[in-house]
């Protein structure tokens, strides 16, 4: 059971007898006690499982709401899912650095967290407690207002953000800090991310870009579009990691750039990878390396194991003394490429990514089977492959027609 006392207000004694003072119909007396008018009126008892007794205090005028925890608190002890108030009072801001200690060590992905809480996060709930936050639907309705009208990001990004605290708030929830994730409230909608169809490259803009770009950059294309790189691979890209005898390159490193420092590290998802290599492809990576010998460069390593420092030679270096950082080679010269071939030049579809995903609608176009595909792409599951490229895959319609043909045969 939970009590609410009246901390303003006493039961009037007399001061022989020291009994309760009644009225006429039995009542208590009240009368004013030597805390009236300071600080919280109204205290919530109650006594936890163990015996141990909490409380919570209300200020003035605010019985009504004091009425309303006891029941709360009740009915959680009742079914056993009573969290403790005042759990609940740390800052947004400090829970949060907390749980992301418990997240990926990766320094990547810890930089990338840091940035989403940080920008779209603290600056609107930071300094409010986690209870304030679970109270309800408010805080969340009015963040997700927020990030729309004044933060301004990106749904697709602000379904990233929303996916990220509804996490924090989960954690919050298993280490009985809040008794609900308020981002999980009937009355509320995620944001809705735009899924938009990737559109490969024609094979005359592949032309256009790769002869347009500068001859020692060239070999980028090749790589990208013929071997399905990302962009921080590529730039790692080994010619002594390639198997001529399997016709095979081992894709072990990308160059990051992570808190103002160059690294090799392993490829997406910590993973190595063995990925075909065609003739063609193999021809222009060794055309250009007898033209432009490839430089050994030494860089910490980014991964949390035992090794500090990872050297590779590599066929595309930075002024033939170190790696590129991927955004410097972007904006240095992949987009002024553009320029140069006479090509407009659009955000978010015309980055190095678009070699890969050209890479991929060759291989279904081929009938490479989307598991086979997945693991070429170094994807985390085929799931995620199906979900990209599926719109790419070829029509089955001529392949099922044949196949009913084998049941039965159309006349001759």
């Amino acid at each position: 059971m939970a009590y609410i006392d009246d901390r303003w207000w006493q039961e009037k004694k007399d001061p022989v007898t020291k009994e309760v003072v009644r009225d006429a119909k039995g009542r208590p007396v009240m009368e004013k006690s030597s805390r009236y008018g300071k600080g919280d009126r109204y205290r919530v008892r109650w006594k936890l499982p163990g015996g141990k007794e909490d409380n919570k205090s209300f200020p003035d005028k605010q019985h009504k709401e004091a009425k309303a925890f006891k029941t709360q608190i009740e009915n959680s002890l009742r079914t056993r899912t009573y969290v403790s108030p005042k759990a609940g009072d740390m800052k947004v801001r400090e829970y949060a650095e907390s749980y992301k200690n418990g997240r990926s060590p990766d320094e990547r992905s810890r930089a990338s967290l840091d940035s989403l809480f940080a920008c779209q996060v603290y600056p609107f709930m930071g300094d409010m407690s986690l209870n304030e936050v679970a109270l309800d639907g408010t805080v969340i309705r009015n963040w997700l207002a927020w990030m729309n009208n004044i933060s301004g990001i990106a749904v697709n990004y602000q379904y990233q953000v929303w996916i990220n605290l509804s996490a924090m708030l989960d954690a919050a929830v298993v280490d009985e800090k809040i008794h609900r994730n308020p981002c999980k409230l009937g009355t509320i909608s995620a944001p809705k991310p735009v899924q938009k169809l990737i559109t490969p490259w024609t094979d005359e803009k592949l032309q256009g870009i790769h002869e347009s770009l500068p001859p020692e950059h060239q070999v980028v294309v090749p790589i990208g579009g013929g071997l399905g790189l990302r962009q921080g691979e590529a730039l790692a890209f080994n010619r002594e990691d390639i198997n001529r005898k399997d016709m095979t390159y081992h894709c072990r490193l990308q160059v990051t750039y992570i808190n103002g420092k160059l690294k090799f590290k392993l490829p997406k998802g910590h993973k190595t990878r063995i990925v075909p290599i065609s003739h063609g492809t193999l021809y222009h990576i060794d055309y250009h390396c007898d033209l432009y010998p490839s430089v050994e460069v030494t860089l910490p390593w980014g991964e949390n194991d035992s090794k500090e420092t990872e050297t590779a030679k590599l066929i595309l270096p930075y002024r033939g003394v170190t790696a590129w950082r991927g955004s410097m080679f972007l904006n240095q010269i992949w987009k002024p490429t553009f320029s140069i071939a006479g090509i407009p030049y659009i955000k978010g579809d015309d980055g190095m990514h678009a070699l890969r995903h050209l890479y991929a609608s060759h291989m279904l176009a081929s009938n490479v089977s989307i598991k086979e595909l997945s693991v070429f792409l170094g994807h985390s599951s085929e799931g995620f492959t199906l979900k990209t490229y599926a719109h790419l895959m070829p029509s089955s319609y001529g392949r099922a027609r044949l196949a009913a043909d084998t049941l039965f045969a159309p006349p001759a």
